[in-house]
């Protein structure tokens, strides 16, 4: 195999620089993304808060070029979190219209990450007994969860929510959105080998991406051309994300190309990494997305990314645009900073003070010390 990424040495002095979508031609001003991540700052109702809205704005004003925002769910039984951001109602929309509005004054780029939790969404939550690809048992934290198979009904009306929300992010002005099949949420469950549904829905590779195949075309079919889709992916398993082939990972990708996304996001993890199943490769997973996707479709990736010289080698690698998640909660100014190619992010732990003038909200910088070592108190 070819690895067209390790040939494209010059990519990495490119990050500061604009890009233009082909499809689209929305025009990007650098190649530095804030990441999704979840912050649990929203409103109980999923409506935007202050909070939440500071901290994607402090970003856009210190010059990331691609805002994403947090996993919003598309539909009331998808809600894997409190504090969760809503795209699922009309309620949702003043405030989306708001966070799209202050980004693009950033002259930066807008994207709501579209998703449902699946056998993920926590029945005290949402109401009602979860549902994903198959019946089973799941572990959700300390606890074993009955999770339920989709109806054919669940199936259509998921499809439906996943374009109402897209419509709904695209009327508030966002430049577009970006569908989470990774993670263990309900695409991915659809996406996994464990998927062995015996209908349509399940069983052989082209059965188990119908279901994020049919919601991409859906999307496509109701929104602005200008509109961006793009996919987050997982190229391997992960902690309790299972089911995941390294090279049904790529063939989708490439199918998914055929039906007209505009970007694709791969997980990694570490950047740097070769995949689990070729690990004598010598070649991190970046460098086979790319040499399956071409030299010029757009690609984002994040994994353990904090310094310049990280940036410029996954660019080195094949990627397009450098996804920042810890690094950007830790250095809200990490784009002019990196300017100095000597620059060394700070890594935590963080004080909660540190956080704070970082715009971290209370909600965010107390979700943020459950995570080992990464928050001190003083």
């Amino acid at each position: 195999m070819h690895f067209v990424g390790l040939s494209r040495t010059k990519r990495g002095v490119k990050y500061f620089e604009p890009y233009t979508f082909q499809r689209s031609g929305l025009k990007v001003a650098n190649r530095i993304a804030l990441s999704p991540m979840t912050n649990k700052q929203s409103h109980e109702d999923g409506t935007l808060s202050d909070g939440e809205y500071k901290w994607l704005i402090r970003r856009g004003k210190e010059g990331f070029g691609v805002l994403f925002s947090c996993a919003a769910n598309v539909s009331m039984d998808g809600k894997g979190w409190n504090g969760e951001l809503g795209v699922y109602s009309d309620l949702h929309l003043e405030g989306l219209t708001q966070l799209a509005q202050g980004i693009r004054a950033c002259h930066s780029t807008g994207l709501v990450q579209l998703y449902h939790g699946g056998a993920r969404s926590p029945e005290p939550l949402i109401g009602c007994r979860p549902w994903s690809a198959v019946d089973h048992m799941f572990r959700l934290g300390k606890h074993e969860v009955s999770v339920r198979a989709a109806t054919e009904v669940d199936i259509r009306r998921v499809i439906n929510d996943f374009k109402v929300a897209a419509l709904r992010c695209q009327q508030a002005g966002f430049d577009g959105v970006e569908l989470h099949a990774a993670h263990g949420y309900l695409l991915h469950q659809f996406l996994s080998t464990e998927n062995q549904r015996n209908d349509r829905w399940g069983g052989r590779f082209e059965n188990r991406i119908r279901l994020l195949m049919t919601i991409v075309s859906e999307i496509k079919s109701v929104i602005n051309p200008n509109f961006l889709v793009g996919i987050r992916l997982t190229p391997e398993d992960k902690y309790t994300y299972k089911g995941t082939d390294f090279d049904e990972s790529l063939h989708l990708a490439e199918q998914l190309i055929e039906v007209g996304i505009d970007f694709l996001d791969v997980s990694t993890w570490d950047y740097r990494k070769s995949p689990d199943k070729y690990p004598d490769s010598g070649q991190p997973i970046i460098s086979w997305y790319r040499s399956r996707l071409g030299t010029d479709f757009p690609l984002f990736v994040a994994g353990d990314i904090w310094d310049p010289t990280d940036a410029m080698q996954a660019m080195q690698y094949g990627a397009d645009f450098v996804c920042l998640g810890k690094a950007a909660i830790g250095v809200p100014d990490w784009p002019s900073k990196a300017r100095q190619s000597e620059f060394k992010a700070p890594r935590p732990p963080y004080t909660k003070e540190h956080l704070a003038a970082a715009d971290l909200s209370q909600p965010f910088i107390d979700y943020m010390s459950k995570w080992e070592n990464f928050v001190v108190s003083e």
